[in-house]
């Protein structure tokens, strides 16, 4: 058995509203079902100056989605025991419709809802309703990948999920959530508050120390996929619930955390609600959380019996927090990694052509480079003149041409260097008849620009820039959930004759979506 490491557990926490600046946060770590190191500091409200503390409820965001699958198992017992239901709700599908099983696990190819609001016109301040919900998922016709081959995060899984569980037991979620999670569990005050513009216990802030912090509007209603809002306490006493029924198979917890791999029979990074990973040989479960204004995440060790929970009213990085806390109270020291001298070759941008993906790679530091693929940079340590790794994916180099390797996500790519070649006759409108929404692309003194039009309404035109031959990138960081898309990528489609004929946009949560030129 590990001896944790108090003392370093203490010094670090101490250090953390240094390290990690904003209005507030909230740290615990639980050791054989007891609290041994816990700190609370900040306010909930600057301009109220009201003091953050352990009982203060903030939205645990979409670390919820652990306790919606629970409610699943506990009522229906298997999730295939929704699939004609679910079959029924996406009655005008035509790709092969996932399961539900796969729906849990993120393993069902459907493109993230949150990032289909954007081309559907949404602005981060509106509000959603569960009717927009309803419309905008059974709008679905098509996967970004084949089910349970590969992994995609989707929020939108998870609302579904929601809504069948209501349909099948006549009952809403909040009830189901307090019966058979939060009295079961002691969590005392927790409670899912769909409706994030009623929520007021807490205020969560945009910004930073050089910006400065504003309040984040939000005006979503959620289901399943988030809206739980939690005190430290209840966090607490969800652990040791958690450590309190390891030995039974049977227990909430642990039905969630049975391992649910690809249909190849590779391991998957993700099973009910639950991302899972390795620390220095041990199993780690938990979630994390996002939304503008908050970040959160759980780490679980069964085999060590230890809990670490961060909660945050601002957006530092709740993940490397936590995840740093478990490395210290385990006293694993991660492996020093030998960088080498960039090759300034690796610099550009390169096409995944089956994705429709853009990799955008960038200086960033001795040894290290930017890489933009996902939701939000990251840092890759270039390892050898022409192999770069990051946490999530490695890359290997050969003149212009890169192979990713993102394991976990079963995702394996080869991408090509994007010549920047500018073709601006794309100018148009075009229509996504999955989404029925509008890609509008205009010119304005030169430079292009794009917007959104459907039935969540029309957003504000944004820049476009050029990356390579027909290939064009509209960054989004800031959207009605968070993380935001990141960069949206927009291939263009020509015509035998060479004419612009309609456009392909994705970004990592939703790949390869079609629209066609109308004017």
């Amino acid at each position: 058995m590990t001896e944790l490491n108090i003392d370093g557990l203490n010094k670090f926490i101490q250090s953390m509203p240094d390290n990690y600046k904003g209005p507030g946060g909230a740290v615990a770590v639980i050791k054989d079902g007891e609290v041994v190191a816990q700190r609370v500091w900040g306010f909930s409200n600057l301009l109220k100056h009201e003091p953050l503390t352990a009982s203060t409820r903030m939205p645990i965001c979409s670390i919820s989605k652990e306790f919606t699958c629970a409610v699943l198992l506990d009522l229906v017992g298997e999730p295939e025991a929704l699939d004609t239901a679910f079959s029924a709700f996406l009655s005008g599908f035509e790709d092969q419709l996932p399961s539900v099983r796969q729906l849990c696990n993120n393993q069902s190819g459907l493109r993230d809802y949150w990032a289909l609001t954007v081309l559907c016109g949404a602005l981060p301040e509106d509000v959603f309703v569960p009717e927009q919900a309803k419309s905008l998922l059974q709008r679905l016709k098509t996967t970004h990948f084949t089910p349970g081959t590969q992994y995609s995060y989707n929020n939108g899984n998870f609302r579904i999920l929601s809504m069948l569980l209501e349909e099948a037991t006549g009952r809403d979620l909040i009830s189901l959530l307090k019966e058979k999670v939060f009295d079961p569990a002691g969590m005392k005050s927790a409670e899912l508050i769909p409706d994030n513009g009623a929520f007021n216990d807490c205020v969560g802030y945009e910004g930073n120390v050089q910006f400065g912090y504003i309040p984040a509007v939000n005006r979503i209603h959620w289901s399943g996929d988030a809206g739980i809002c939690a005190s430290l306490d209840d966090m607490i006493a969800w652990d040791q619930f958690v450590d309190a029924t390891r030995d039974d198979e049977n227990s909430l917890y642990q039905r969630i955390a049975v391992a649910q791999p690809f249909i190849d029979g590779k391991k998957s990074p993700y099973n009910f609600g639950l991302n899972v990973r390795e620390l220095a040989g041990r199993r780690i479960t938990g979630h994390g959380g996002a939304l503008r204004g908050w970040r959160c995440q759980r780490f679980y060790s069964q085999a060590d019996r230890l809990s670490v929970i961060v909660l945050f009213n601002h957006q530092s990085d709740a993940y490397g927090a936590c995840l740093q806390l478990m490395q210290i109270a385990l006293n694993v020291v991660p492996d020093p990694v030998q960088t080498v001298k960039v090759n300034t070759g690796w610099y550009g941008d390169y096409l995944d052509p089956v994705s429709g993906l853009v990799l955008s790679l960038s200086e960033a530091g001795e040894g290290q480079m930017k890489a933009r693929f996902s939701t939000s940079p990251e840092l890759v340590k270039v390892v050898e003149e022409n192999i770069a790794r990051s946490g999530a994916m490695v890359l290997e180099r050969e003149g212009d041409v890169i192979k990713l390797a993102r394991a976990s996500e079963n995702l394996f790519a080869t991408l090509y260097r994007l010549k920047r070649v500018v073709k601006a006759d794309i100018v148009g409108r075009y229509h996504s008849p999955e989404l029925d929404a509008e890609f509008v692309c205009v010119e304005a003194g030169g430079a292009l620009y794009a917007s959104f039009e459907g039935f969540l309404g029309k957003s504000p035109m944004q820049p476009l820039y050029c990356v390579g031959e027909d290939v064009w990138l509209l960054p989004n960081q800031r959207s009605m959930d968070a993380p935001a898309p990141g960069d949206w990528s927009i291939i263009v489609k020509r015509d035998a004759a060479g004419n612009v004929s309609g456009v392909q946009l994705g970004c990592w949560l939703a790949r390869g979506v079609t629209y066609n030129k109308t004017v």
